[in-house]
């Protein structure tokens, strides 16, 4: 379509969600793509005038020149421009400095430049929001400037410290350090923690007929066997357990008494953002990062026969609230796939957390007639997973609770020698199972029937045991975990947990071992430094209350450049006193029971540079060192080159490399490869290193083939022209991929990092 043609310019962030709207909107408009941030602080200086109330220098990001003329061009010939972003801070943002570069010519833009946002991109609600024009709401550009330029001081004044103090390299933030002091803390109480013995007593009983059930002791002369809410347990050892036993296995059981009563589960309230990120970690095993990329196909538009279509509503919210007419659809698809007993005689109401934005829906399937089963033929496997979680998440929202029979039996024991002792046993079975129908992840583990019995009667003990226990440490955080957690002290927002987990991460200062987080040494040299030397910064409520300061900024009660001062006075203080005074900082070295093979003095393990390693003790005089174990190679279908024998994976200095497994024998070695052809003569494309440890990428082919690049290849083709591998990079703190093309600017956000 000619631009002359276009009555309308609607300009999105995302290249998905301007074919979503385009499809909607039809020839009378032009949609076109900024690729998100179209400015942005300076990459090679702080950008941020600390003496003239923190003006932030904006800069045109480096290879967004072309997109901006681009879109120059094309203002220039519309009746009217739309700038419709994502709706929050960061959509407001790039609405603002869009409108700044494209108003150039006042003149003519003069009236025309408009601001729309939707939670939704459904013909509904995009044709209302263009109905319904408005302008870009400085409070929240302000808000998303403050927590910027916060960012860019604390990361640019950190991060210096950190190479003096620490080594080279490393960086610092404000929200993740706080993030990563959560897990520290975590693993030393993990660390300090000691277990505690402790002992149950179980019965096996039986009426005078009928199937035998369990019961557990319940106290003893009135005091409680277990208290776990004030760590208080009566029986300690096996001697007092088998005491009990001895005591109990000659006495009688009575059936006392036989306790009824429903209970009803409520169906839970459908996704936010954090609820989102735990469910989809807990069900299908993805990453935070995973689960918001994802998310985001699926909120800008996939392919379907009909064209792209947005399938969920905008997906970071804090927000529950649920709009009048999906409540009205969902009731109707409930009916007619459950029947009239399975809804509620009026739409549930959930109430959101204090402070959330209401003016955001939850996140939930935005078509009736897309069920996932409907679209499961056009979609990934990762996005038909996400979006089955999250129409089945909305619908058991909208469903009647679920009911369950409670029964349990209080059971009075009378030992061999007097004294009372109580045992109970529970038994429950699902009555109606209402939003469970089709919730099942909902469903709890329940406990079986118990057999009819009546009050009163003498049972039979079959068996009677002690079983001994031991208290368990807090367990160490997950990535679901770690949200809620960053959810419930106030820490980030929902536009920022997956960013925070990627990022503590990425710098090494976490790592992931068996799906929990874990710090690294690193990562707690680092901690323990932040923390000593700015206890205020590393401050979990000082975090929170300074989100709470950005959410008044949007609200317009605070100033921006007030909530900066008020935090730089301090901070730039305790920065010069600790680059001052503080030496170079070091874990001390451990003592092992080694001794150097070369002069027999004791080996210690000490902190380098890439970590943990050994070394004599009688350093400088004796320089022996050697790495703190070998890890295990792990097995590949690769042959070695050399000798044809199999390939294992190994780690070395500058990371993973595939070996022989014949070493020392064959000293084969072989690079890593990135499933990318080669554009000049397809070969492999393999991730190498130069000889001072900077990673590169070639083709497997050189010398003849001198194809070469330092940025990662990707391979996934180009959405606008095709190319069959795109490039990541990293550009502000953001991952990005791009197309390698020059003539072709098509760029691809993989992570929104609020760190510079």
């Amino acid at each position: 379509m000619a631009e002359a043609q276009a009555k309308g310019l609607v300009i999105v962030e995302s290249p998905a969600k301007a074919r979503t709207l385009q499809k909607i909107l039809g020839a009378g408009f032009r949609v076109k793509a900024s690729v998100g941030h179209v400015k942005d602080l300076p990459q090679k200086e702080m950008g941020v005038d600390t003496e003239r109330d923190f003006a932030p220098k904006y800069v045109v990001i480096p290879g967004k020149e072309k997109v901006l003329r681009e879109l120059r061009a094309a203002a220039r010939a519309a009746h009217r421009v739309y700038l419709a972003p994502d709706p929050d801070r960061e959509g407001e943002a790039i609405a603002y400095h869009i409108a700044t570069e494209i108003a150039q010519d006042k003149e003519s833009l003069n009236g025309k430049v408009h601001r729309i946002s939707f939670h939704e991109i459904t013909a509904r609600a995009v044709k209302e929001a263009i109905k319904r024009p408005g302008k870009i709401d400085m409070a929240k550009v302000n808000a998303q400037q403050a927590r910027r330029v916060l960012d860019r001081l604390v990361g640019y004044g950190l991060s210096p410290l950190l190479w003096r103090k620490v080594r080279r390299g490393l960086s610092a933030g404000r929200v993740q350090s706080v993030a990563v002091r959560l897990v520290v803390d975590r693993e030393r109480e993990i660390q300090a923690f000691k277990p505690q013995e402790y002992w149950s007593v179980e019965a096996k009983l039986s009426g005078a007929e009928g199937e035998p059930f369990q019961g557990s002791l319940h106290s003893l002369d009135g005091q409680a066997v277990i208290d776990r809410a004030r760590g208080k347990f009566l029986l300690q050892s096996a001697p007092q357990a088998q005491e009990v036993v001895v005591a109990l296995r000659e006495g009688k059981f009575l059936l006392q008494e036989v306790q009824r009563k429903k209970r009803r589960r409520l169906p839970l309230p459908p996704f936010i953002t954090s609820t989102l990120q735990q469910e989809a970690f807990q069900v299908l095993g993805f990453s935070a990062k995973r689960t918001m990329t994802v998310a985001q196909q699926l909120y800008e538009g996939v392919e379907l026969p009909e064209g792209s279509v947005g399938l969920i509503t905008y997906m970071r919210t804090d927000s529950v609230r649920v709009a009048p007419e999906a409540q009205a659809w969902a009731r109707q698809l409930i009916q007619e796939q459950f029947g009239k007993e399975y809804l509620p005689t009026r739409p549930p109401q959930y109430k959101s957390k204090p402070g959330a934005q209401e003016a955001h829906e939850a996140i939930r399937p935005t078509y009736p007639d897309k069920p996932p089963e409907a679209v499961r033929p056009y979609l990934q496997r990762d996005q038909y997973q996400l979006y089955s979680l999250i129409w089945r998440r909305f619908l058991q929202s909208q469903m009647a609770p679920a009911e369950f029979e409670q029964t349990t039996f209080i059971i009075q024991a009378l030992p061999k020698g007097g004294g009372q002792a109580q045992f109970r046993a529970s038994g429950s079975v699902l009555v109606f199972s209402g939003f469970l129908a089709l919730y099942k992840e909902a469903l709890e583990a329940e406990e079986g029937l118990l057999p009819a019995l009546k009050e009163g009667q003498e049972l039979r003990l079959l068996e009677l045991r002690g079983r001994q226990h031991f208290t368990q440490p807090p367990p160490r955080y997950s990535e679901a975990t770690l949200v809620k957690a960053l959810e419930e002290k106030g820490i980030g927002r929902p536009s920022t947990y997956a960013s925070i987990l990627s990022t503590i991460q990425e710098r090494r200062y976490v790592r992931k071992e068996g799906g929990r987080l874990r710090p690294t040494e690193l990562g707690m040299v680092v901690n323990d430094l932040l923390v000593e030397r700015f206890p205020e910064l590393m401050d979990v409520s000082f975090t929170a209350r300074m989100e709470e300061e950005l959410d008044q900024v949007e609200e317009g009660r605070l100033q921006w450049v007030e909530v900066v001062r008020e935090f730089y006075r301090p901070f730039s203080h305790e920065l010069a006193e600790a680059m001052r005074s503080l030496g170079k900082l070091r874990p001390k070295d451990v003592p092992t029971d080694e001794m150097c093979p070369q002069c027999g003095s004791p080996v210690v393990k000490r902190w380098g540079r890439h970590g943990w390693f050994l070394a004599c003790s009688a350093y400088p005089r004796c320089k022996h060192t050697h790495p703190l174990e070998t890890p295990k190679a792990e097995p590949t279908e690769q042959k070695c080159p050399q000798c044809g024998s199999p390939m294992v994976l190994r780690q070395g200095r500058f990371g993973q490399f595939l070996a022989c497994s014949r070493y020392p024998q064959c000293k084969g070695t072989k690079a890593l490869g990135t499933g990318v052809k080669c554009p000049l003569d397809g070969g492999e494309v393999l991730q190498k290193r130069t000889r001072r440890g900077r990673v590169f990428f070639s083709c497997s082919n050189y010398p003849k083939c001198k194809f070469a690049t330092w940025q990662r290849p990707v391979a996934k083709a180009c959405p606008r022209c095709g190319s069959p591998y795109m490039l990541q990079s990293k550009r502000q703190g953001k991952l990005l991929l791009s197309c390698p093309r020059k003539d072709c600017p098509y760029q691809e956000p993989l992570l929104q990092d609020e760190q510079a």
